[in-house]
Formats: C-alpha cells, structure tokens, sequence
C-alpha cells in the first residue's frame, strides 16, 4: 500500500518499522540461515577491518557491508538512522580536525576509523535484523551462554512491543491533554520543544507500566519452572535440535571468505593512500 508523505515519519510507522526489525519480519538471506552461522559470520566482519589501516581494503569491506545489509533487508528507518549518524560523524570529526590544526594525514586517520566503525555497524545491521528473539536466545545457549542471559535477550525483544505501545499510548494521551502553542515561532520550534518535552514526560509512567509487565511475567515463569528447566540438560538438548547448518550457511561463508581476501588483494596491488 502506497504511504502518502503525511505517514511516513508517524509514530505509528517508526513502531511497526521497529517491530519488523526486532522479529525479523523481512526475510532475506541472513533470515534463512542457520542463527550460530549468522553470529559467527558476525563476529568475523566486526573483528578484520581493526587488523588493518589501508584505506583501500576499509572501502572494499565496506562494500561487502552494503551487499549483506542489501541481502538481509535492512528496513529504512534503521539505514536513515545509519546514514544520519554516519554523515554526523564525518561532519563533527572533519570540523574537529580543522579547528585543531589537522592535516591530510589527520582526515585519512578518521576516514580510515570512520570506515571501520561503519563497516561494524553494517554488519551488525545485517545479522540482528536477521534474527528474530527466538533464534537468537537459542544461539546463545548453543554457545553455552548462561540461561538467564539468554532468556533476557529474548524478552528484551519481546518487551519491545509491548514499550512501542506503552509509549504510543502515554505520548498521544499528553497531546490530547495539551493544547499546541499559539505562536509555533520560526521553522515551529516551539512545537518541537513541546514534543521533545513531552517524550521527556512519557518516561516516566512507562517505566512504572514495564516493571508491573516484569513482575506478572516473572511470576509465570516461576509457576512454569522456568528456573529448573533453566539448568536441565536435556531441556537445552531439546531447544538445540532444530538447530542446523545447511548449504545457504557455507555459500555465505565461501562467499564472504572470498570477498575479504579480493578486498586485501585490491588493497596491496592498488592503495589508494601511502
């Protein structure tokens, strides 16, 4: 369904963008695989760019970042967050180095740690926007993380909802509740500063909401034996056996792999900074 401009920065659209994001809803490659492969691959893309400061390989890799973020469906609101926090980077770090005397060799130093932390943060938006709260805890028990660990990443997703709501709720009953200025002054900032404050307010009872949602849950899971099973071998046996490595986890691997090592090549035949 086509969204007019009206909607499109609405409340109700950064909630249902982030429930989409916290569950996984998009599908893409990163979704079909295995979650252990998907944290390995992870853990690999967010540890080689710190092994190098060539700014050649950096780019490369930042390539391969926006191929996987391409393949995993990143939503919009989470690449506008990304490119808004990234172009504020650039921004600040290039006004520091000129009010401080920098040089070219200054602004190839924060290019290069610039492409590094982007090249994380791709990463990272390709892996846990792939992995729904289930997947996820289970691939932390396979890793043999604690139970308790494990469970409080995965309600931590599923609380999400439940905030979005809560917060939508308390925001929308503070405008009703207050009328808008009278002189909304330049570009409105009047009405910002009167949102900004009532997202301030809307804390407030959300956090007293959440801990009696923690309590009533805490006490379910207790009536369950959640705190026996917890520590049950053949409870985690269980969970472990859908688990399973398939043909998609090695061709993204071999792939990824190959993609370094053109990245390393493409930096030592043709660098584009000594």
């Amino acid at each position: 369904m086509a969204r007019t401009h009206h909607d499109v920065l609405s409340v109700e659209w950064v909630k249902l963008e982030l429930i989409r994001t916290a569950y996984a809803t998009r599908g893409g490659v990163f979704a079909a695989m295995d979650p252990r492969a998907v944290v390995v691959w992870y853990l690999a893309m967010a540890i080689i760019p710190w092994f190098t400061h060539n700014i050649t390989v950096l780019a490369a890799l930042f390539g391969v970042g926006v191929i996987a973020i391409v393949l995993a469906r990143v939503g919009p609101l989470i690449l506008g967050l990304f490119v808004l926090g990234m172009g504020m980077e650039v921004v600040y770090m290039s006004i520091a180095a000129w009010l401080f005397g920098g040089n070219v060799d200054t602004l190839i130093a924060l290019a290069a740690l610039n492409l590094k932390l982007g090249i994380v943060a791709l990463a990272s938006m390709a892996a846990f926007v792939s992995l729904d709260p289930e997947k996820l805890s289970d691939a932390l028990l396979a890793f043999r993380m604690p139970q308790m660990l494990a469970f409080g990443v995965s309600y931590g997703y599923r609380m999400l909802p439940i905030l979005i709501e809560e917060f939508s709720t308390v925001f929308e009953g503070y405008r009703l509740r207050q009328a808008p200025p009278e002189k909304p002054g330049l570009l409105k900032w009047r009405s910002g500063v009167q949102y900004v404050r009532m997202t301030v307010l809307c804390f407030y009872p959300i956090f007293l909401n959440t801990a009696a949602s923690v309590r009533t849950t805490v006490e379910a899971l207790e009536t369950r034996g959640f705190t026996r099973a917890g520590g049950d071998a053949n409870s985690r046996s269980l969970r472990m056996q859908r688990l399973q490595f398939g043909w998609i986890d090695v061709v993204v691997f071999v792939a990824t792999l190959l993609a370094v090592a053109v990245s390393f090549w493409i930096g030592a035949t043709w660098p584009l900074y000594r």
